[in-house]
């Protein structure tokens, strides 16, 4: 019983020092620190909870990954919303989405309707996400598709 408290006492000390960069490492960074330093204006989340301002590219399917935005340039981006043109490529997922294929369609993407996110109250998130089709669009899609955010 002599050795036990000794044992107990090493293990927190270890688990402790892990503890510390852990936390550091998977806390969701705010707008500054990622180094966009864009103030108060909304940040677009991803799907493993880092806020962004003007991504270059943004998963839309987190679970699979049969829709990704590609090459976006940000026009306009403020308190309101934020307007980008870019690449949706999308699985057609014919016969099956193992064996589909991806096709590049041009988009024009509009994120809007900011709110605090909860994750970090000192941050506004976009919360919804229009995509226009401007060339061709994927097989049973409108020519614009609104998508509620998650955050």
């Amino acid at each position: 019983m002599g050795t036990h408290p000794m044992r107990t006492a090493v293990t927190l000390c270890a688990a402790a020092a892990l503890a510390l960069p852990l936390g550091t490492a998977t806390a969701a960074p705010s707008a500054e620190r990622t180094g966009h330093g864009h103030g108060r204006n909304p940040v677009l989340v991803d799907c493993l909870w880092k806020p962004e301002v003007r991504p270059g590219a943004f998963l839309l399917a987190c679970g699979d990954g049969n829709s990704r935005l590609e090459s976006l340039r940000w026009s306009h981006w403020n308190s309101w919303s934020a307007v980008a043109r870019g690449i949706n490529w999308l699985n057609d997922c014919k016969p099956d989405c193992a064996s589909g294929t991806f096709r590049s369609y041009a988009v024009i993407i509009r994120l809007d309707q900011p709110r605090t996110w909860e994750k970090d109250p000192d941050l506004k998130q976009f919360t919804r996400m229009s995509l226009t089709y401007t060339d061709g669009r994927p097989e049973g899609y409108a020519r614009t598709e609104t998508y509620d955010l998650w955050g």
